[in-house]
C-alpha cells in the first residue's frame, strides 16, 4: 500500500478539468479564477451607485483607507478598535478590497466537504449560521460556491454581527447577488456579539461559519484560548446539526494561526472531530516549534480594482493567505476520501544545492521528505511540481528515520488528480 502525504494549500486538479461544484475554478496551477459573476461590478454599484471604474481621486481615497485598515489588521493589531467597521472609510475599504479576496476563501473547506462520499452538502435545503458576519463576506462566498451546482440547495442564512452597518451592507449585497445569480436563498440578520451565544437563534444548522472573527474574541486576554473554546463548545454542541460542519477561517498571520491551532487542540479535548485540513486527530505538531504555523497560500486571478490599489500603496494581494478548520461531531474526516495513511505537506518547497524538500504532516506527525537531484526520474517527476496543499502518494519511499527520501524508484502520485478523475 502506498505511503500517502498531503501538501498544505488548495487542491491540485488535472489539466483542463474544473470542479463544477463551484464557479471558482481549480486548475493544475492551483489557481482561483473569478467565475464571471462580476463581484467588482456589484460592489462598485453598491458603494458608488455606479459600476464604472473609479476616478483618480476616488481611487486614491480608497487606497489610503485600504492602507490604514491593512495596518490595523497586521502590524498594528494591538490598537484595532472593537468596532472598527463603524468607520465609514474602513468599511468602504473592506467592502471594495478585502471582501473581494476573502469571499473566495470559504470555497476551499466547502470543496473538501463536497468531495466526501457521503455527499455532505447534497441537501435540498441548507441552514447556515454566519457568526460575526461582517458585510456578508462568507455568505457571498457560499452563494458563489453553490451557484454553479447543477442542483442548487435552498440556502437559509442567518447573519449575526454587533455592527449594524455591517448587517445593512450584508442585506444589500445579498440582495444584489441573489438577483444576479437567481438563487433560492433567504437572509435573516441579528445584531449581537459573538459572546452572546446563548441568545442566538435555535438550530440545528447544517453549516456554521466564523470567518475572521475568532481572533477578535478576547484578543488581549491571556486566557483567550479557553474563552474561545468555551464559546465554540456551546455553538457546536447546541446549534450545529448532528451531521453539520463548523467552518472557521482566520488570518494567516503567525500568531492568529497558532491561536487557532490552540483552539483546535482544545476542541479535540472536548470530543469534537477535525474534518479538515488536518489528517491527524492528535495535538497539532506545529505548536511544538514557536516558529511554525499552518496556512493556505493560493494564487488567484484578482480584480482590476485590487491591482490598482496595490499599485498605489505597495501591497501585493496576488495570493489568498488564510488558515482554516472544519469541525464535525460525527467523526467524518477528509481521510475518508484519501485514505487513513494520507498526509498534508505544511511548507513551500525547500530548494538547496542538490536537493528539493518539503515538510509533510499527517497521522505520524511532521516529517521532512527529500529528493536528491541525482535521484530525479520519470517516476518521481511530479515531486518538483508539488505545492502547498497538494495530496500526494509515495510508492516505495525510503524511510531514513529523520526524513523520508524519494529515490529513483519512488513513484510520486498526485492523489488530488486521481480524485478528480473519479468524480468526472
Amino acid at each position: 500500500m502506498p505511503l500517502i502525504w498531503r501538501i498544505f494549500v488548495s487542491p491540485k486538479v488535472s489539466e483542463g478539468y474544473y470542479y463544477t461544484l463551484s464557479p471558482v475554478c481549480y486548475t493544475d496551477q492551483m489557481f482561483l479564477k473569478e467565475s464571471g459573476i462580476g463581484f467588482e461590478e456589484i460592489l462598485l454599484k453598491y458603494v458608488y451607485k455606479d459600476p464604472k471604474p473609479l476616478t483618480g481621486t476616488e481611487l486614491k481615497a480608497l487606497a489610503a483607507n485600504v492602507a490604514r485598515l491593512s495596518g490595523l489588521l497586521t502590524r498594528e493589531r494591538e490598537t484595532l478598535p472593537a468596532e472598527y467597521l463603524k468607520d465609514e472609510g474602513l468599511r468602504r475599504a473592506y467592502v471594495l478590497y478585502f471582501l473581494l479576496s476573502n469571499l473566495y476563501k470559504i470555497h476551499i473547506p466547502l470543496r473538501e466537504l463536497s468531495l466526501h462520499p457521503s455527499n455532505l452538502l447534497s441537501k435540498e435545503r441548507l441552514r447556515i449560521l454566519d457568526i460575526g458576519s461582517g458585510p456578508g463576506t462568507a455568505i457571498l462566498g457560499i452563494m458563489d460556491f453553490f451557484s454553479a451546482k447543477e442542483k442548487r440547495p435552498v440556502l437559509e442564512f442567518t447573519a449575526i454581527d454587533h455592527v449594524k452597518e455591517n448587517l445593512r451592507d450584508s442585506e444589500a449585497l445579498f440582495g444584489l447577488l441573489r438577483e444576479r445569480v437567481s438563487m433560492a436563498a433567504t437572509l435573516k440578520t441579528i445584531k449581537s456579539s459573538v459572546e452572546m451565544v446563548a441568545s442566538f437563534p435555535e438550530g440545528p444548522y447544517d453549516i456554521i461559519v466564523l470567518s475572521n472573527i475568532l481572533n477578535e474574541v478576547a484578543r488581549l486576554d491571556e486566557d483567550r484560548t479557553s474563552k474561545r473554546v468555551a464559546i465554540l463548545k456551546t455553538v457546536i454542541s447546541d446549534l450545529l446539526a448532528a451531521d453539520g460542519s463548523c467552518i472557521i477561517i482566520e488570518p494567516a498571520l503567525r500568531q492568529t494561526s497558532r491561536d487557532m491551532l490552540e483552539v483546535r487542540d482544545g476542541l479535540l479535548d472536548e470530543g469534537f472531530c477535525i474534518y479538515s485540513p488536518c489528517l491527524m486527530g492528535e495535538k497539532c505538531p506545529a505548536l511544538q516549534n514557536p516558529k511554525d504555523w499552518c496556512h493556505e497560500d493560493i494564487p488567484w486571478e484578482f480584480p482590476e480594482i485590487i491591482r490598482e490599489v496595490d499599485g498605489l500603496i505597495g501591497l501585493r494581494k496576488d495570493s489568498l493567505k488564510f488558515s482554516y478548520l472544519v469541525i464535525r461531531k460525527d467523526g467524518l474526516s477528509i481521510k475518508d476520501i484519501y485514505g487513513d495513511s494520507s498526509f498534508r505537506v505544511v511548507s513551500e518547497s525547500l530548494v538547496s544545492k542538490g536537493k528539493v524538500e518539503f515538510y509533510v504532516c499527517g497521522k505520524e506527525g511532521r516529517r521532512l521528505v527529500t529528493r536528491l537531484d541525482k535521484d530525479k526520474g520519470i517516476k518521481n517527476k511530479a515531486f518538483e511540481d508539488l505545492r502547498r496543499g497538494d495530496m500526494v502518494g509515495f510508492e516505495a519511499v525510503i524511510d531514513e528515520g529523520k526524513r523520508l527520501r524519494v529515490g529513483k524508484d519512488t513513484n510520486v502520485v498526485s492523489l488530488d488528480e486521481r480524485i478528480c478523475c473519479q468524480r468526472r
